[in-house]
């Protein structure tokens, strides 16, 4: 049945949230308990379609999984048998391309269809597999991906690129191969080091969590153990956009100073202010809401980068709150070459911006939205489009719902919870 979401712009949000677990920890950690010699309980973990989507396809290989709780998960990868991963499946998440590590790692085989995933320029899987044939595999491409070894051995890798999901396809590899691997510019975003210390927990050696340089120590039986998810910064991020630009007034309980650095300076950079005590943040209405130009009174720019920079994730959402913040600002999105091609979307409600070309765009605020009928092209070119329906003038319309979906539990549910004007509706529109 088709969804979408009605929703009703220009009310103030108010009132307290809490995050959902970071979905870029929780789906390489459901990857994880393929390497445990017994179940495996995951606390924190968001309900999304993506975590589903992954849990199917460990269904498939013969895992089980309970949930035990609204957001604790427990996986049983004991009986997993290797096969040819289902590619209706595959095809439909990019996740699905974790799952390489430690299926080789455990069986010395995998027979991996091409993953999905969001449109958002190419997303290239040498390094995964320049990693893994580093540490012993045989890798052929055709229409699927067949990797094998006869083992794995530790070794150095220097990752060509600092790719997140590459990372953790390593780490878990390395974590059940023979020896000492030094992984090298490596990714260290949040929700890697969450998996870092999971591994740690199902008895594999990690030192470096939190660098660039990870060194694991393998061993060929690692145990179930207890995984803890930490707070999505994206969506603490997404919060924060969504209170600034419906001059909202809302707390964020449970949030990780530490992993909120550089977009706490980001926003600072527009205006918006907010107070962190301990793990509360508060975004207060009111906000200057005014972008500070460099120095000379230069246009400032917003850039994306591997951690600890700008998350690339939250682009659409800096693109967005600018739009409702005085003065002119220039979004550099350096990562994906199609991440800003929503920004149409945003012309069609009243903003006023121009994209320069696939990855910069100036965008000169404040513009008065108005609603509008607009479609989610992804993840979070879609949360974007609810900020920007949020914070306009009337009514909107926002089609393809489910891309919101994998990235943002209940998130409807929760936005009423605020206050939100927001209705989710089935079928085609009257």
């Amino acid at each position: 049945m088709r969804q979408r979401f009605k929703v009703g712009g220009g009310v103030p949000l108010k009132g307290s949230v809490k995050p959902a677990g970071n979905k870029n920890a929780a789906l390489p950690m459901v990857a994880a308990t393929l390497l445990a010699d017994g179940p495996c309980e995951l606390v924190n973990v968001p309900r999304i379609r993506d975590v589903e989507g992954l849990l199917e396809l460990l269904e498939f290989l013969g895992a089980k999984h309970e949930w035990i709780a609204p957001n604790t998960l427990v996986v049983d990868s004991t009986n997993v048998t290797p096969r040819r991963l289902d590619p209706d499946l595959c095809s439909q998440l990019r996740a699905s391309i974790l799952l390489a590590g430690p299926l080789l790692a455990r069986f010395g085989s995998v027979v991996l269809p091409p993953p999905g995933g969001d449109v958002i320029g190419r997303r290239r899987l040498d390094t995964h597999f320049l990693a893994l044939e580093a540490l012993g595999a045989e890798v052929n491409i055709g229409a699927d991906f067949q990797l094998d070894a006869r083992g794995l051995t530790g070794t150095e890798i220097f990752l060509d690129e600092p790719s997140v999901t590459a990372t953790e396809n390593a780490l878990m590899a390395a974590a059940m191969s023979s020896g000492r691997t030094v992984l090298c510019n490596a990714a260290y975003e949040p929700h890697v080091q969450d998996l870092a210390r999971g591994l740690r927990a199902m008895g594999a050696g990690v030192d470096g969590i939190g660098t660039s340089t990870l060194t694991i120590e393998g061993s060929r039986q690692l145990k179930g153990a207890r995984l803890e998810i930490g707070p999505d910064h994206i969506e603490i991020g997404s919060f924060i956009g969504l209170a600034a630009v419906t001059d909202g007034d809302i707390v964020i309980e449970g949030v990780r100073p530490q992993d909120l650095t550089s977009i706490m300076l980001v926003f600072d950079r527009l205006g918006v202010r907010p107070r962190i005590d301990e793990n509360r943040l508060h975004v207060e209405p009111a906000q200057e809401r005014r972008v500070q130009p460099d120095h000379g009174g230069h246009v400032p720019k917003i850039e994306d980068g591997p951690w600890p920079a700008f998350p690339a994730d939250l682009t659409s959402i800096a693109v967005v709150t600018a739009t409702q913040c005085d003065g002119m600002v220039l979004v550099f999105e350096k990562m994906f070459e199609s991440r800003l091609f929503f920004v149409d979307k945003l012309v069609g409600l009243g903003a006023r911006l121009v994209l320069c070309d696939p990855h910069r765009v100036v965008v000169s605020g404040p513009s008065q939205l108005h609603g509008g009928v607009v479609s989610s092209p992804d993840i979070r070119a879609g949360m974007a489009m609810l900020l920007a329906a949020l914070a306009a003038k009337g009514e909107s319309t926002i089609y393809n719902i489910g891309q919101i979906d994998r990235g943002y539990e209940r998130i409807d549910a929760r936005l009423r919870e605020l206050g939100a004007q927001i209705e989710r509706l089935e079928g085609e529109a009257d």
